[in-house]
């Protein structure tokens, strides 16, 4: 499983309905509104890399009101299990 963070500026006018599609496209298990340099960040669970691009090309950057994403692909999840003290 590729678990994948799409970062989303958008319009401030955009952010209540963008974060409403996002949460609708198959694919983004997670919407956050955020603070800092981004407004709006989706977390993208899918089986391969080229799902990931056609969800943050054709789909996001396809809504209106996106301005710009910024996209981070995780290598690896920690545990809390993983710790030693």
């Amino acid at each position: 499983m590729i678990t994948a963070f799409v970062h989303i500026s958008a319009d401030p006018t955009a952010i209540v309905p963008l974060g409403r599609a996002l949460a609708g496209i198959d694919g983004i298990v997670e919407v956050y509104s955020v603070t800092g340099d981004d407004d709006l960040l989706a977390i993208v669970r899918v089986n391969d890399h080229e799902r990931v691009a056609r969800i943050v090309t054709e789909h996001i950057g396809a809504l209106d009101g996106v301005l710009a994403t910024r996209t981070s692909i995780a290598f690896r999840q920690y545990d809390p299990t993983d710790v030693s003290f």
